[in-house]
């Protein structure tokens, strides 16, 4: 299907006076979408994006956004004033000094120019509008940005808004590793094989079907949830905090012993089976508890709660990815989250689904055997270890 460009389109229409109006100028529906603009704009200032950090909510003003010709979107330009809708000031740990006030900021070095600015100029509106100075390591050194002014107030400001910047932009990087289970034991390898040797057999006259799209199953796993971690640090941090949930509610619903799944049955994910991009197998306890949804969802809840994974979903899908057709460009694409090359640029991967009703017919009770979960692994994106598998930079155990 050719798509028209802008200029073909914008030469097949009349001439508007808004790019965002469908309507003729001087008609009434114009002057009815050019009232509801303005509504919607009020309605921005009376009811702002609110945007939650460690407890804190603040309320983010509207802006307009100034763009650079040549130079990256969004890196080093003001963001806008933040204002504070509930900010206790005992939350920030601001101390007293003979100068006035201090305080710092643990950030990875990685987002230190969002917070300097092209040419330096968000430090030093920052500076100015809260009346304080803004202390920042050199770039690719680990350290602290320290915080000093006369008042504690401007420096309550200054720490609140720096905050913003690096949620902002910290949503903004690419996943750079995950929570999940591997699923590439002996049995499963060999049953997938076999599952992918019979598809082939039956299904590759199927459009779109072929042997390009499958998983590699030394790579089989269940994703917990996404994280960035930016740092040493930030690694560090999440080693930790899964052995908080180790230590505080696994143990307890594992029993201290492997978990027996089965990974069996296949389901798609969108809404036309004729018109399929992921085919995944389901996984579940062999004993029909509900104790790997329970485990799974507590540690997502946990992370997002701490921040380190932003929350999308409530609960975790148990499913394994089996094929998927971002493989049919590239075999190390990693789902969904396949959005950004490992050095953080994005990219755009046109799709190709396949018809995926013959499978579903045929394999819809596929077994692919059973397994036991013994341990969460913290998974390192487009790596892979002596195995084949994404090389893991921490786990927690069960037994």
């Amino acid at each position: 299907m050719k798509v028209k460009s802008e200029g073909e389109v914008a030469q097949s229409r009349p001439a508007l006076s808004n790019p965002m109006d469908c309507s003729l100028p001087g008609s009434s529906i114009h002057g009815i979408f050019q009232a509801c603009i303005k509504i919607h704009i009020i309605m921005e200032v009376l009811r702002p994006q609110l945007i939650k950090i460690g407890g804190r909510v603040y309320r983010k003003n509207p802006i307009q956004e100034q763009t650079y010709q040549h130079e990256e979107e969004d890196d080093d330009y003001y963001q806008g004033l933040v204002e504070c809708a509930e900010e206790p000031c005992e939350t920030y740990e601001v101390v007293q000094t003979p100068q006035g006030f201090r305080c710092t900021v643990k950030a990875p070095s990685l987002l230190y120019k969002h917070i300097v600015g092209k040419r330096g100029d968000t430090r030093k509106k920052l500076e100015v509008e809260t009346k304080t100075s803004i202390s920042i390591p050199k770039p690719g050194q680990e350290g602290e940005i320290v915080i000093t002014g006369q008042h504690r107030s401007g420096v309550v400001s200054a720490r609140t808004r720096i905050d913003v910047l690096l949620l902002t932009f910290r949503r903004k990087q690419p996943f750079t590793h995950f929570l999940a289970f591997f699923l590439n034991e002996a049995e499963v390898q060999e049953r997938f094989l076999k599952f992918q040797e019979e598809v082939l057999e039956k299904c590759s006259m199927d459009h779109g079907v072929d042997s390009s799209i499958f998983q590699n199953p030394k790579k089989l796993h269940l994703t917990i949830g996404m994280l960035v971690l930016l740092s040493e640090q930030e690694i560090q941090q999440t080693c930790e905090m899964l052995q908080q949930c180790k230590e505080e509610f696994i143990d307890d619903i594992s029993g201290g012993k492997p978990l027996e799944v089965e990974m069996s049955g296949i389901e798609y994910m969108n809404d036309d089976p004729g018109m399929v991009d992921v085919l995944y197998a389901k996984v579940h306890m062999k004993d029909g508890s509900n104790r790997l949804q329970e485990l799974v969802d507590r540690v997502l809840e946990r992370f997002q709660a701490s921040g380190l994974i932003v929350k999308e979903w409530n609960s975790v899908k148990l499913h394994a990815t089996v094929m998927n057709t971002l493989f049919r460009k590239d075999p190390n694409a990693e789902g969904r989250y396949n959005l950004y090359t490992a050095d953080g640029k994005y990219i755009f991967k046109e799709r190709e689904s396949f018809d995926g009703r013959n499978i579903l017919k045929l394999f819809e009770n596929f077994s692919f055997g059973t397994l036991k979960l013994n341990s969460i692994h913290i998974s390192q994106r487009f790596t892979v270890d002596s195995f084949g598998n994404y090389a893991s930079c921490g786990q927690i155990d069960f037994s």
